[in-house]
């Protein structure tokens, strides 16, 4: 079961690697619930199951938002206070202390382009931050780590963003045509066909991604062959009726030629 999990994370990493670029060292933002997770069920030094969580070396960091918070929880956070001190601190330029969940907003946005990982234990913040493409989930359960597969939202944006990469959008359809409409008219020459080939083309494609048509070559299936004609022994030929009746035939004739000798004796010899 553990090897299984394991797996199940190393193919999350290299999902994020893959498509958002993550790379070593992963870049971990952990709030305040999280730290005290850790400090409470004993998974310390932090750094090292959170990297033995991804599969590599992590820095930890954390932000201003997330100190005053546990500073403002009392003394039964105190130690997870003194823990989240001793990480990195992203500047997230806020006078006064906003609410966790804005500070990570404002530092991950719309697209996460530091390639944080999110360490929390809140459930809206991990629901909320699901959906946004390329940031990856941690959360602990007891005394285990898990990281959160990718959502369908982040799979669906890893597909779009490559069909974008494989055709081509309005703004090169229109450098294409301006560059084609150049030529020609320094050639001397219309470029009526020009352009009606070029939005011909663009018109294909655009209709082929609205019907959901796969433009990709179809492999046929492998079919079970027959056994190898060498490794098989040859048939007997089965005798005709023809030839039956030949060889009956030529038995017949064969009876008939056959004759049978007769001893002659000389007269003489009788007499």
């Amino acid at each position: 079961m553990r090897l299984k999990k394991q797996k199940r994370h190393r193919k999350a990493v290299r999902f994020y690697s893959t498509c958002f670029g993550f790379r070593e060292p992963y870049k971990v933002f952990c709030d305040g619930s999280f730290i005290n997770h850790l400090i409470v069920h004993g998974l310390t030094p932090a750094d090292d199951s959170l990297s033995h969580l991804v599969g590599g070396r992590v820095i930890l960091f954390t932000s201003r938002c997330v100190i005053g918070e546990l500073a403002s929880l009392g003394e039964s956070y105190a130690e997870a206070l003194e823990a989240a001190n001793l990480l990195m601190i992203v500047i997230c330029d806020h006078e006064k202390r906003v609410q966790v969940d804005a500070c990570i907003h404002s530092l991950m946005g719309e697209s996460n382009t530091e390639h944080f990982f999110l360490a929390t234990q809140d459930f809206e913040i991990r629901k909320k931050f699901r959906e946004v493409p390329g940031v990856p989930v941690i959360y602990g359960l007891r005394n285990s780590l898990f990281l959160e597969e990718p959502s369908l939202n982040q799979r669906e944006f890893v597909k779009s963003a490559e069909e974008k990469r494989l055709h081509m959008n309005e703004s090169e359809y229109e450098k294409i045509w301006k560059r084609g409409r150049k030529e020609k008219l320094t050639s001397g020459e219309e470029d009526s066909t020009y352009v009606e080939e070029v939005f011909a083309k663009r018109n294909r494609n655009t209709s082929t991604r609205a019907v959901g048509v796969v433009d990709k070559v179809g492999f046929k299936k492998k079919r079970a062959k027959g056994p190898n004609p060498l490794s098989c022994k040859k048939k007997k030929q089965n005798a005709g009726p023809s030839a039956k009746k030949n060889q009956g035939g030529i038995a017949k004739t064969v009876h008939k030629k056959k004759r049978s000798r007769k001893r002659k004796r000389d007269q003489e010899t009788k007499s």
